[in-house]
């Protein structure tokens, strides 16, 4: 492509291109395509191949908007342009303008060797805190259900699908499993050069035990009709493939989820060999799977990770023990999963819960959880006063309640019913009994004072010297 053939016009002494532009003919020979010294420079440090191919297509993004200019003869107000664009006219998220930001940082820095203050000035997207899409255990269950209707692939899609989730692995950590991965023994899958190049061990769940057996038994065939062909190896980390060369044709580094055909090597050109399903082929047929089970979420096969870790915490898990199984190097990134531990809104009682006029079921719920239709807890049942019980069983209420001064006795009540001809005997009016006496003054008790009495002898006879000590005192008194 010409964007990967892309030379400075002048370039600035000392640079590799501007030695070549002074012996054309040896330019042909020395010149190296502008992508290819990323790719190599991206290999030498050893990043993943996915970082190195986001690497290509930011550079190439950013000297086609520039149109093919080479990068040397780019400064700062060209950068901020195109991050201007990418943020302003293309809406890029946060994350993804980090990702752009840092491949061209790691062209000028790394590619071309050139290290400017301006580079350190470049402002820097703050991203946002973003709280992942989590599903129930019966949404997870349907679109396991859905994987395994896929009319090709189901059996396979399923079993995928269940790893993720069962052991919380990420999409290509699952893809990317080999035989030898697998512990029966130990009921354990070791993770092989997972986010950061770093390796871990997740559990096996029993209940994929024999599924995964019975998929071995029947890719074997497959690894079998590769070696009767001649097909070459599966791809080998490193240099594994020279130090171990019959090691890619054995059957313990073959891919525990195969690709149906043959495709190139990406890294490797001219090289046909069996590699793992494409994680692309994945997503579009969980993609369907959402669909026909009837999900609106923005899920993901990324969210069956994040389901994993929620469903852990909530069964009472520690979360050091859910860090380590998702290979997380800081707890605080598996701190966001705890949002889900908390009942909705904090466990905050909105106030639309407390309107129990003209909502249905308002008020059976307040009941049940012992509220009034104020939202206030309702008292403990309490039997009622002495007094009150005493004057409620003296009194039967008679049937018609419409004259409330004609009551009877217990005792007229049964005569009644045994026999009705009986008149109905009236009460005499009531009279309220009459009032004690009032105690004279000699024995009347001293009542203590809301007031709070004042310090001091003095202060102390000046407030009982109205009360008499003796009875003699009172006699003389009154």
């Amino acid at each position: 492509m010409s964007s990967q053939r892309c030379h400075p016009a002048a370039s600035p002494p000392g640079h590799p291109a501007a030695a070549s532009a002074a012996h054309p003919a040896g330019h042909a020979a020395a010149a190296v395509p502008l992508l290819d010294q990323v790719r190599h420079h991206a290999r030498y440090r050893h990043y993943s191949l996915r970082t190195e191919e986001a690497y290509v297509h930011w550079v190439r993004t950013y000297v086609r908007y520039h149109r093919l200019r080479h990068p040397v003869e780019l400064s700062r107000p060209e950068v901020e342009a195109f991050l201007r664009w990418l943020a302003v006219e293309r809406r890029a998220s946060a994350s993804t303008h980090k990702q752009a930001l840092a491949a061209l940082l790691f062209l000028y820095q790394q590619v071309l060797g050139v290290d400017l203050p301006w580079m350190q000035q470049i402002g820097r997207p703050r991203e946002e805190r973003r709280l992942p899409v989590v599903l129930s255990a019966d949404e997870v269950a349907a679109v396991l259900d859905a994987l395994a209707r896929h009319p090709r692939h189901g059996p396979m899609l399923s079993l995928a699908g269940r790893l993720l989730y069962g052991t919380g692995m990420r999409l290509l950590e699952a893809l990317r499993l080999r035989v030898k991965d697998l512990e029966f023994d130990h009921r354990a899958i070791v993770v092989r050069e997972g986010k950061g190049t770093k390796d871990r061990v997740v559990m096996l769940p029993s209940s994929l035990e024999l599924p995964l057996r019975d998929h071995l038994a029947q890719i074997q065939p497959l690894w079998q009709l590769d070696r009767a062909r001649g097909v070459p190896g599966v791809h080998l980390p490193n240099a594994l493939a020279r130090k171990y060369p019959r090691a890619a044709e054995s059957w313990a580094w073959f891919w525990i989820f195969p690709q149906a055909e043959l495709s190139d090597d990406p890294r490797q050109a001219g090289l046909t060999r069996r590699h793992h399903l494409p994680d692309q082929f994945f997503q579009r047929a969980f993609a369907r799977a959402l669909q026909q089970a009837g999900i609106d979420k923005p899920a993901t096969p990324h969210t069956l990770r994040h389901s994993f870790a929620t469903h852990l915490l909530q069964s009472g898990y520690d979360i050091r023990t859910v860090q380590e199984l998702l290979g997380h190097a800081d707890v605080s990134t598996t701190m966001i999963y705890t949002h889900v531990l908390r009942l909705g809104g904090h466990a905050v009682r909105s106030p639309l819960d407390r309107l129990g006029d003209g909502l249905a079921g308002a008020g059976a719920a307040a009941t049940a959880m012992g509220l009034d239709a104020q939202g206030r807890y309702l008292p403990p049942d309490r039997p009622p006063h002495r007094r009150v019980r005493e004057s409620v069983a003296s009194y039967v209420l008679p049937t018609d309640i419409a004259d409330i001064t004609t009551l009877t006795t217990p005792s007229t009540a049964a005569a009644t019913d045994t026999a009705a001809a009986t008149p109905t005997a009236e009460l005499p009016p009531w009279s309220p009994p009459p009032l004690p006496a009032a105690p004279s003054p000699a024995h009347r008790p001293m009542v203590a004072s809301r007031r709070r009495p004042r310090r001091g002898a003095a202060h102390r006879a000046l407030s009982f010297r109205n009360t008499p000590s003796s009875p003699a005192a009172a006699t003389s008194a009154s």
